[in-house]
């Protein structure tokens, strides 16, 4: 019987995908992910034998270990096909010392994306093991048991028991807490905005007062923008310039990791977590009638934009049959990278720009079909012509005011064809200079700032990119642990807010850890590590670095810093089955109400979630925040069933100056809209845009 090839990956679905693309002469076996880790029980790192690792098979893992070397010893060549990123690397290596293969030996593929060509050319070209990869992912996964397996004791002794540390989550939760006291501290402050229509024949203008006297204006309250209105009527409107500029929007550049989580997020409201696992169900295959299993979208873990010649020209080629030579640029687009990238990977594009996502919607999943109509549009898009915009704007001075309206309109939407543009001006009418226009009305609007917003998920994602923390394979899981252990929670349209438990362990850490909570530092430590994967530096020199400074201020805190006492939070009522005050205290599902003579009481009841705003009916209660039986959000008084207030939209404080009545939010579009409760008034809620959002 002639021996076969033994193939192994990480996943059972990835396994089935290559068992019907490679043929009876070879076998396909799933490790299912690592199958030698750190020990969980213990540091598993022996600082004192130069940092030397601990490892062991993972708990578990006995009998697929046990398969696997059978299969090994029937098998005449043996190839590794783990993830082509560090812990895919490190995974092959660990499989390389259980089954005795030498990582020197040509055992290692990388499959970029899973169809039958890119499958049958990894497996004609196996490689050694990427030896300086695998130092990278041990660098980093003892530097982060160092920094977790030393700090957690720390935080037990310090602040309480079972709360744990990251050397990256950390940094994370000092972002989110930042931005929490931003908020705290914001002062809001109101602001008046005075439009004029004006025309001229058939012509017409919506322009907004800006200068005065050459100076940007700010009115801050109703009486100045009515001074204002009454003075600009004295003078007349003349036209002072008008421009027309033709200008070029160039396409975006397809999906990286990052910016996958974050369109995911904003147009489909997916969470990180959840974009990475519908992206590796479409990384490892599905099955297509007539084409058989086909990995619809190449490796998702990647922080490149580069896409090779190949994908570019049958991308090419496809716009011009499709949609003709003039959505082709003469040459093909090329996206740069921002800083230091790991170019090995292409841009997340689909395998075969042929699949459109509609023609295959029917075997896809609803939310396979969704991400990958994102990755296919965006990918298409960036080879896309530019779009050709019209900018016009057109000046206008009343006396000492200056006045403007600006707008944009679209000559070509060349790439805007797959992907939205984000156009929110129109078409201005053309203007003479000195010309003189018609004041048709003036509107005076109220207006208040907002502080800075919460960050979403995938807008913590964008930052940490930004300040270049973490990496591809890391993001998903930063977020995903912040919510585990209680130190954020989403609040609402799906903000992370740090729990007062996460805001006491991030004051901890910035008091007595300000280096490692830093995100320079941190930032720093990804290029380090990116060195040691170039062989630029040795891993080891990297880890006895860190913890020479590291083992000190550990040593210095556990001796002299005093234990932090985390707050009791009364409410205010005592218990009703035996009288002890009542206090909020954190589980497993979040905040509730209980005892504080537990455990001899064990009265608990669920927390309600105030807004901080007085109950428009009774005046006694405060509205909290609700959620229905089918999980929707709505707003009732802390006093029910005393008191029966209730509302969909999220009651204000303010009043509406037309009849009194109380103003509510409501969203329109990405707008806040502050609505009176009972009559037809209506104000925009502005402020400035800090980021928070995707």
């Amino acid at each position: 019987m002639a021996k076969k090839t033994l193939v192994i990956v990480e996943s059972p679905t990835k396994a089935k995908t290559l068992s019907k693309m490679l043929g009876r002469n070879y076998e396909i076996k799933a490790s299912m992910g690592h199958v030698r880790d750190l020990p969980k029980s213990r540091l598993g790192v022996l600082v004192e034998e130069d940092f030397a690792p601990e490892y062991i098979l993972v708990r578990g893992k006995g009998s697929v270990v046990k398969e696997l070397k059978s299969r090994a010893k029937g098998a005449d060549r043996i190839l590794l096909a783990s993830d082509p990123d560090r812990e895919g690397e490190a995974i092959a290596w660990h499989l390389a010392f259980i089954l005795g293969i030498d990582p020197a030996a040509a055992c290692r593929i990388r499959l970029f994306e899973i169809t039958k060509q890119g499958v049958k050319e990894a497996v004609a070209h196996p490689e050694p093991i990427d030896l300086r990869r695998v130092d990278a992912q041990q660098a980093r996964r003892v530097l982060d048991r160092l920094v977790g397996y030393r700090l957690s004791p720390l935080l037990w002794n310090k602040i309480r028991s079972g709360l744990s540390a990251g050397r990256v989550q950390s940094v994370a939760l000092r972002i989110l807490c930042e931005r929490e006291r931003e908020i705290e501290a914001f002062k809001e402050q109101e602001y008046w905005l005075v439009d004029v229509e004006a025309g001229k024949d058939d012509r017409r203008y919506r322009l907004r007062l800006e200068r005065r006297d050459g100076k940007a204006l700010t009115l801050t309250c109703a009486e100045e923008a009515e001074a204002a209105e009454r003075e600009l009527r004295r003078h007349p409107l003349v036209v002072v310039d008008w421009k027309a500029k033709e200008s070029r929007r160039t396409p975006l550049p397809p999906f990286k990791t990052s910016t996958l989580q974050q369109e995911a997020g904003r147009r489909l409201g997916y969470a990180p977590k959840r974009t990475m696992a519908v992206a590796q169900s479409l990384y490892e295959g599905v099955e297509i009638p007539g084409k058989g299993p086909v990995g619809l979208i190449t490796y998702m873990r990647t922080d490149s934009l580069r896409v090779s010649e190949s994908a570019q020209e049958a991308c090419r080629a496809f716009i011009e049959s499709r949609w003709g030579s003039d959505y082709l640029p003469e040459k093909a687009n090329e996206h740069k990278s921002r800083g230091r990238v790991q170019d090995a990977h292409e841009a997340i594009r689909p395998t075969d720009v042929t699949f459109e996502p509609q023609e295959i919607k029917a075997h896809l999943s609803r939310e396979q079909f969704q991400l990958y109509d994102l990755v296919w549009r965006r990918f298409v898009a960036s080879q896309m012509a530019a779009a050709r915009l019209s900018r016009t704007t057109v000046d206008v001075e009343a006396g000492p005011f200056g006045l403007r309206q600006s707008g944009v309109s679209l000559l070509f939407q060349g790439w805007g064809l797959l992907w939205s543009l984000d156009l929110k001006e129109g078409i201005i009418d053309g203007a003479e200079r000195g010309e003189v226009l018609e004041l048709l009305d003036v509107a005076r609007t109220q207006k208040f700032t907002r502080p800075p917003s919460r960050y979403t998920e995938s807008g913590l994602v964008k930052l940490l990119e930004d300040k270049g923390v973490g990496r591809p394979s890391t993001y998903a899981a930063i977020v995903s642990t912040l919510l585990d252990r209680g130190y954020a929670e989403r609040g609402d349209e799906k903000k992370l807010v740090p729990t007062e438990l996460g805001v006491v362990v991030c004051d901890f850490l910035v008091e007595h850890f300000s280096d490692l909570v830093n995100t320079d530092f941190t930032a720093s430590m990804e290029e380090d590590l990116d060195q040691v994967e170039g062989g630029q530096r040795q891993w080891l020199d990297l880890v006895r670095s860190f913890w020479q400074t590291f083992s000190v201020d550990l040593a210095k805190v556990e001796e002299l810093a005093p234990p932090v006492e985390l707050p009791v939070r009364e409410i205010g009522e005592n218990c009703p089955d035996c009288g002890s005050p009542l206090v909020i205290k954190r589980g497993r599902f979040g905040e509730f109400i209980a005892c504080s003579g537990y455990p001899q009481c064990k009265y608990s009841r669920p927390l309600l979630k105030t807004i901080g705003v007085a109950c428009p009916k009774c005046k006694e209660g405060e509205i909290a925040r609700r959620r229905s039986k089918k999980g929707r959000i709505f707003y009732g008084c802390s006093r029910y069933p005393d008191c029966d207030f209730v509302s969909w939209n999220e009651p204000t404080s303010r009043s509406c100056p037309d009849c009194g009545a109380f103003l509510e939010k409501k969203k329109k579009g990405r707008k806040t809209i502050l609505s009176c409760s009972a009559c037809a008034y209506s104000v925009e809620e502005e402020g400035e845009d800090h980021g928070g959002q995707a």
